[in-house]
């Protein structure tokens, strides 16, 4: 297969992915009735697209009053890095189709050079350039394992410290 039709396979496949996601979206209520395999799917879920936000990060910190902290940011991080697997294989899509702009190139050029540490960093704190850091690592053919445990590792302690500070604020409200 040549590397252009592959190219566009995966893109689409990132796009599905993001369809099915919104055409799902309504159904999450009820996982929630899943303790931490429901804050799993959620995560998973709402990390799946690609520059739309979707609120994981809100069930998470709600189901801090009913789980525990550690246990959240462990389930949503790694149900969290499973999605963001969405725009590393847009990268490796778009590898082969889309000029990069200099400010896109400056980008990758750092994740390259410093490939966990800065998805690990990029995953941990909240941004909005996280897609553009997995649709990167795609493109650079970073091993799709590094990719994962690094945006695991970053995820689960953002999530934790956010379960925390639910469960913090929740005794206040």
């Amino acid at each position: 297969m040549n590397e252009k039709l592959k190219g566009i396979l995966q893109v689409l496949l990132a796009i599905a992915i993001v369809v099915l996601v919104f055409a799902f979206s309504k159904e999450l209520e009820r996982f929630k009735e899943y303790g931490y395999l429901g804050v799993f799917v959620i995560s998973a879920i709402s990390a799946a697209t690609i520059f739309i936000p979707a609120p994981g990060w809100a069930f998470v910190f709600a189901m801090a009053k009913f789980l525990d902290p550690i246990g959240l940011g462990i389930a949503a991080g790694i149900g969290s890095a499973l999605g963001e697997i969405t725009g590393y294989i847009a990268g490796q899509g778009t590898s082969h189709l889309l000029p990069a702009n200099s400010h896109y190139k400056k980008f990758k050029n750092w994740i390259e050079k410093n490939d966990l540490l800065a998805i690990f960093i990029l995953a941990a704190i909240p941004n909005p350039l996280f897609d553009v850091a997995g649709i990167a690592a795609g493109s650079l053919g970073i091993k799709w394992w590094r990719f994962l445990i690094a945006t695991a590792a970053g995820r689960t302690l953002r999530y934790a410290a956010l379960a925390y500070l639910g469960a913090f604020s929740i005794q206040f409200l």
